[in-house]
């Protein structure tokens, strides 16, 4: 195949806007409107960022073409397709990434598009959770934190009646809601924690060590915050833990997520390190 001029990767640039023209718009509109997902602006800038890292080494690859391609963008353009008429955003938005993958396939080979393998992996967290996983995350979550702030409340002389998601406090009854079921903060740690990772760590088992750690520190800094929303109607000022507490301690905690996720990660190399001396 020859090489490919640039006003025809324009074209091929166009042509993929116009497909997914509205799709790209309500991705960015969910983003700017849900804060479960305003983390979806840095992903695609952070796998740019990774390109731009491996572009030396990508220029002086061989130029292997594969007609594989075609096939990767013929069931992309089915996935829009099924997605589109179902009304199934997740699979409209997640055949772009398979589009993508095609195109690469089609006019730069394989060995391209495993160099960039990881940067158009990572892309996935830009699409939100389809509502159906969301909901069925979104509840247990809410629950187990329920259960964790309901039994250590008592521990600090703070007497709780829990039932369902609601914690009842003598002075008012505290709701777990989805919003503070930690799903956001999950959402956006687990994304932090693979940058994390991998900006860090050659060693693969470490980079997914700290993805899967992110789940545990998210339930434990959750209910920490509710915790201390409880402590603060108990022993403060309910207004100011239903408001501006509340609001603030998120932050907080979320700031609490990211030092634990650090400890977490000095622990790793730690006991590696401690592994690797007794052997």
């Amino acid at each position: 195949m020859p090489r490919i001029a640039l006003w025809q990767w324009v074209s091929i640039a166009v042509l993929v806007a116009w497909l997914y023209a509205s799709v790209i718009v309500r991705l960015v509109h969910q983003w700017w409107q849900d804060p479960n997902f305003s983390h979806g602006f840095f992903v695609p800038l952070f796998s740019l960022y990774l390109i731009w890292q491996k572009w030396p080494r990508l220029r002086a690859l061989p130029r292997r073409p594969s007609w594989w391609g075609v096939l990767i963008i013929a069931f992309g353009l089915g996935v829009l397709i099924v997605g589109s008429l179902g009304a199934e955003l997740f699979l409209s938005r997640f055949s772009l990434l398979l589009l993508l993958a095609g195109l690469i396939v089609l006019f730069l080979g394989w060995n391209y598009f495993r160099e960039v393998l990881f940067p158009w992996a990572f892309l996935i967290f830009m699409i939100p959770i389809p509502a159906i996983i969301f909901n069925q995350i979104t509840f247990p979550l809410q629950i187990l934190a329920s259960k964790i702030a309901s039994a250590l409340l008592p521990i600090f002389h703070v007497p709780v009646w829990r039932e369902g998601n609601i914690i009842h406090l003598a002075p008012i009854d505290l709701e777990v809601a989805e919003a503070c079921s930690g799903i956001r903060s999950l959402v956006s740690l687990l994304t932090l924690s693979v940058i994390y990772g991998y900006l860090t760590e050659k060693r693969v088992w470490v980079r997914i060590a700290l993805a899967v750690a992110s789940l545990p520190i998210v339930v434990a800094a959750n209910s920490l915050r509710i915790v201390g929303t409880g402590l603060a109607v108990q022993y403060w000022d309910v207004d100011k833990a239903e408001g501006f507490f509340h609001l603030f301690s998120g932050w907080l905690i979320f700031v609490a997520a990211l030092a634990m996720l650090y400890l977490v990660h000095k622990l790793l190399i730690a006991c590696f390190g401690r592994l690797q001396g007794q052997t």
